[in-house]
């Protein structure tokens, strides 16, 4: 796997994935930047929360579990002085489908956590990392 980043100007580049996608990548105008892109450290949360996402959702669907929807909102704390590391990650789903089993849920956030997700496993090195999740019994919410 590699990655590419390109300086444009300022603090904004352009960052290019192997896979040939792309994104903008700036800092917040107190630093040079002019928001033009998120920030470094939020597209790392991303790329934990895309990654347990996808663990979770495949796990389900091998499990024949009816989900129709699924949002992660991810919440971090990070230390008040440089380097300004994440000290605790809070991944919280909000799953939804008709019939949806917890014990399939809880199962499925547990296998990501600790056995497939390696954005959460490479972090919960240094990190604290908490789950939870609630079930939401229906059709898509939005």
């Amino acid at each position: 796997m590699k990655a590419r980043i390109k300086w444009v100007e300022d603090v904004l580049f352009v960052g290019e994935s192997s896979s040939g996608h792309t994104v903008v990548i700036d800092g917040p105008p107190e630093h040079g930047g002019r928001n033009l892109g998120i920030r470094p450290m939020e597209l790392l949360l991303q790329g934990l929360g895309g990654c347990t996402t996808f663990d979770v959702l495949h796990i389900l669907k091998k499990a024949r579990q009816p989900v129709t929807d699924c949002v992660v909102e991810i919440n971090a704390q990070r230390a008040e002085t440089e380097p300004k590391v994440f000290t605790h990650i809070h991944i919280h789903f909000i799953l939804t489908g008709e019939g949806l089993s917890e014990k399939h849920v809880k199962r499925a956030i547990e296998l990501s956590a600790e056995k497939y997700c390696s954005a959460s496993i490479m972090l919960a090195k240094s990190v604290e990392i908490t789950h939870d999740y609630e079930i939401h019994n229906g059709k898509d919410e939005g």
